[in-house]
């Protein structure tokens, strides 16, 4: 099952929606105001923010999340804090404002802290009591379906980001090597190409789509590139053509997700960009709005002024759904998506 087709999590009360959150998200949130979307019955959305800090007014982040779930076309929505009271809930009291001031219902609005979850819509001493009610998500039918399903929820967010962080140690030796020898494999390429092609961009350019399309078909087969291997694809990417076919090719899938992520950590720093870009793309596409943000948060650390990279910033952050963008960037013309009629079949 690939993650454009993820299951449905059958939530049936605010203990079954706190153990579905962390795989709505990727990792278990702390510190953090999350709000749930839903449209008729289906949960078709999730949103995170940091809780600010005591001395910041929680409205301007309020305000951000209730538009980016309003986005979604969603018709009503959930909000659940956690951490301690005294900073919960004034970001959850902003939240369900927020929400109610985008024309959509607030169904509930909870506070999980130390193994306790408690409801501030419910008045009923039976279900909601004073001291909160306990909840193990262990042994919770939503977080056993998740699993069996092959769906994964990391222990935190600082485990999302060490997924694109830079391989170290004599691994990097190694690629800082090959990075070498591919700058001379280059030099050589657009020295040995014809007069007629200026600078070699025709050489660079068949030779980045032979490598994109090669290390396509080896992801697909379950082979990893070598150091070479990515070194070689990392240089050629800085060719903007190269960069926009790699793009065209690149979806929600699997597959590519991995594919991205193995470059992007095995990069140069000062070839991050567009695998790092490549990879939010790929994330966006599939749903994975959290391994986007950690990859556009690594390659625009490294390159600020990246276009694709500030493209798909502005779309995450204004909640902008990937079906609204169905198609392919336009040939020639890098950082434009021009959206175009295709299949849904796969999509969310």
């Amino acid at each position: 099952m690939t993650s454009t087709e993820r299951p449905q999590l059958a939530v049936r009360s605010p203990a079954d929606l706190i153990a579905a959150v962390p795989y709505l998200l990727g990792f278990h949130p702390a510190d953090s105001v999350v709000a749930v979307a839903l449209r008729g019955r289906q949960i078709i959305f999730a949103a995170r923010a940091d809780l600010p800090e005591p001395s910041t007014d929680p409205l301007d982040r309020a305000r951000h999340l209730a538009g980016v779930i309003h986005r979604q076309g969603a018709e009503a929505a959930t909000v659940v804090g956690y951490g301690p009271p005294d900073r919960v809930t004034p970001s959850v009291d902003a939240v369900r404002a927020a929400l109610t001031g985008v024309g959509l219902e607030v169904l509930d609005a909870l506070r999980v802290t130390d193994g306790r979850w408690w409801s501030y819509l419910c008045t009923e001493a039976e279900c909601c009591p004073p001291e909160g009610r306990r909840y193990d998500p262990e042994i919770n039918q939503v977080t056993a379906s998740a699993v069996f399903a092959g769906q994964v929820a990391l222990p935190d967010r600082a485990a999302l980001v060490a997924q694109v962080s830079p391989v170290e140690g004599p691994a990097r030796d190694a690629l800082r090597a090959a990075a070498v020898g591919a700058e001379k494999r280059l030099v050589d390429l657009i020295e040995g190409a014809p007069a007629s092609d200026l600078l070699g961009g025709r050489a660079v350019r068949s030779a980045g789509v032979t490598a994109v399309r090669e290390a396509q078909r080896r992801q697909r087969r379950g082979e990893r590139l070598d150091d070479a291997e990515v070194a070689w694809l990392c240089l050629l990417l800085t060719h903007l053509p190269v960069r926009d076919h790699a793009w065209e090719r690149t979806d929600g899938r699997d597959r590519d997700i991995a594919l991205w992520t193995d470059v992007l950590r095995r990069a140069e720093p000062e070839l991050t960009a567009a695998p790092g870009a490549l990879l939010a793309f790929a994330a966006w596409r599939a749903g994975q709005g959290a391994l986007a943000a950690v990859a556009l948060e690594r390659t625009l650390g490294l390159h600020p002024g990246y276009s694709l990279a500030l493209l798909l910033d502005d779309l995450i952050r204004r909640g902008v759904p990937p079906a609204e963008l169905d198609g392919w960037p336009s040939v020639g013309m890098p950082g434009v998506i021009r959206p175009r009629r295709r299949s849904r079949r796969g999509r969310r």
